[in-house]
């Protein structure tokens, strides 16, 4: 397939010989046309993934009638997403010793065995609960791969100069297909009208048929998603490269930590278990909350369908402006961690707006749904739109651990937080509104505070310093002897 030219920075050999009549030949980079397919698959798995993991939260008022869920039981479902992470050491491994194309066909067959399991149409409503749980356990399996692999793969194919729009794409994609369940499950599954069971014969029959529906449309959008996913695995299974036959830019090309350094290296570096706990704490908090954002806002008398537009527009929105932000980032150098105070900043006070409009009785400030609607959808816009920025910041800190790690450890915080709030949220289904209000405030200040931290340059930096100091001193005159 074609390929795009590089820059002239990156057309310089890699691996400079020593004498001209020595055999070792120079290493060129060079950026294949084909990186864009290779994106756009891994893409769209990354948004079915996040697809399917959103189903039950959109439409819970639904699936409570059609299978008698329990509220409880539908944060258990959002919670199947990061207790997938459990094993994220075993798919890290597998990604740095086997590739990328092992690790992800093997969360693509975790996906299909997810997605065809819930869809199996048994009349036993008890059978059919345990089954859906199953499913929603396997594509959280999925997870670890598809929302870390995204940097690994953006340095593995792409130039320097867009690499972190890659990033964001790859990384923001999955946040999308939850985004666009929020709109799929409410306008294809109509919501319960509890007002029609009155303890008359005929008005249960009414209820009874009005089930059956909800059951069929439920039915009709598993069979849709499981067609997808199971086309995506064909794809993914006939061509999914691991890597490009010449590396893209000098850092694709450069030597890497072995797994077992990698972790102790990560866990030993207090300034990314700093920007990492920064990451985690907002990320993880948001992805729960929006996982179960019509339960949240039932008691502000927020419908199934409005609660979905807020959903979408607010991860619509983050994933548009994060997209922004990386294209930004990659033609200025240099201000990562500006970016990320900005939007810190901003995400404090769009939490701080949104829990005053929620907390009237204590504040007695005017609520409406403007208002409500606005600061809600501005808070995902800020913390989601963050995500690729905190990844390319985190492997610039680490350098040379391998990309593929470092965002596996950070993925698994920001779950392991997403896992405590859910696990909160089983036991506690009354009133959660209040809570989570105050809490959603304190969690983007201390992000915020968290990276205004001064730091020094980051290890990637002066490893790509050091490579070019190498280089001056080889092409010096007399340098050989």
């Amino acid at each position: 397939m074609g390929a795009a030219s590089s820059t002239e920075g990156e057309r310089e050999p890699l691996i400079f010989p020593p004498n001209p009549e020595t055999s070792i030949q120079p290493v060129y980079s060079r950026v294949y046309g084909r990186r864009w397919l290779v994106l756009t698959l891994f893409s769209l798995l990354a948004f079915m993934q996040g697809m399917v993991w959103n189903t039950w939260g959109p439409i819970q008022n639904s699936a409570i009638h059609a299978y008698d869920f329990a509220k409880s039981d539908i944060a258990v479902l959002v919670l199947w997403g990061p207790v997938g992470f459990t094993p994220w050491l075993l798919f890290m491994w597998l990604m740095d010793k086997k590739g990328l194309r092992a690790s992800l066909l093997l969360s693509v067959f975790f996906m299909v065995m997810g997605a065809a399991l819930r869809s199996v149409p048994v009349p036993d409503l008890q059978l059919r609960r345990w089954l859906i749980h199953g499913g929603q356990l396997l594509n959280g399996l999925a997870g670890p791969t598809i929302m870390s692999a995204g940097p690994l793969l953006s340095t593995t194919w792409f130039a320097p100069d867009q690499r972190a729009t890659a990033t964001a794409v790859a990384s923001l994609v999955s946040y999308l297909g939850a985004a666009c369940s929020f709109i799929v499950g409410p306008l294809l599954v109509p919501a319960p009208n509890d007002t029609t069971r009155v303890m008359v014969a005929r008005a249960v029959v009414a209820t009874d048929t009005q089930i059956n529906h909800i059951r069929d449309r439920i039915q009709l959008v598993l069979y849709a998603e499981l067609g997808v996913v199971a086309v995506l695995f064909a794809a993914v299974l006939f061509y999914f490269p691991s890597r490009p036959p010449r590396p893209p830019s000098v850092a694709a090309a450069s030597q890497r930590l072995r797994y077992s350094s990698s972790i102790c290296r990560l866990l030993s570096n207090f300034r990314f278990l700093m920007i990492a706990l920064a990451y985690a704490v907002p990320t993880g908090v948001v992805a729960g909350w929006s996982g179960v954002l019509d339960m949240i806002l039932t008691p502000a008398r927020v419908s199934q369908v409005d609660a979905g537009w807020i959903g979408f527009w607010s991860v619509v929105g983050g994933c548009v402006f994060g997209v922004a932000m990386a294209r930004f980032a990659d033609s200025i150098r240099g201000m990562l961690k500006l970016i990320l105070v900005l939007m810190m900043a901003g995400a404090s006070l769009a939490s701080t707006w949104f829990t005053l409009t929620c907390l009237t009785r204590l504040t007695h400030l005017p609520s409406t749904a403007a208002t409500l609607y606005t600061s809600c959808i501005v808070l995902g816009i800020f913390i989601n739109s963050s995500v690729p920025i905190f990844f390319e910041l985190l492997i610039e800190t680490v350098y040379p651990v391998p990309e593929g790690i470092t965002c596996g450890v950070v993925t698994f915080l920001g779950n392991l937080v997403t896992g405590c709030l859910l696990f909160f949220l089983t036991f506690y289904t009354t009133e959660v509104l209040s809570p989570l209000t105050k809490l959603t405030p304190g969690q983007c200040m201390f992000t915020y505070l968290t990276v205004s931290v001064p730091v020094p340059p980051s290890n990637k930096q002066k490893g790509i310093q050091e490579i070019r100091q190498v280089r001056q001193q080889k092409q010096k005159p007399g340098a050989d002897e």
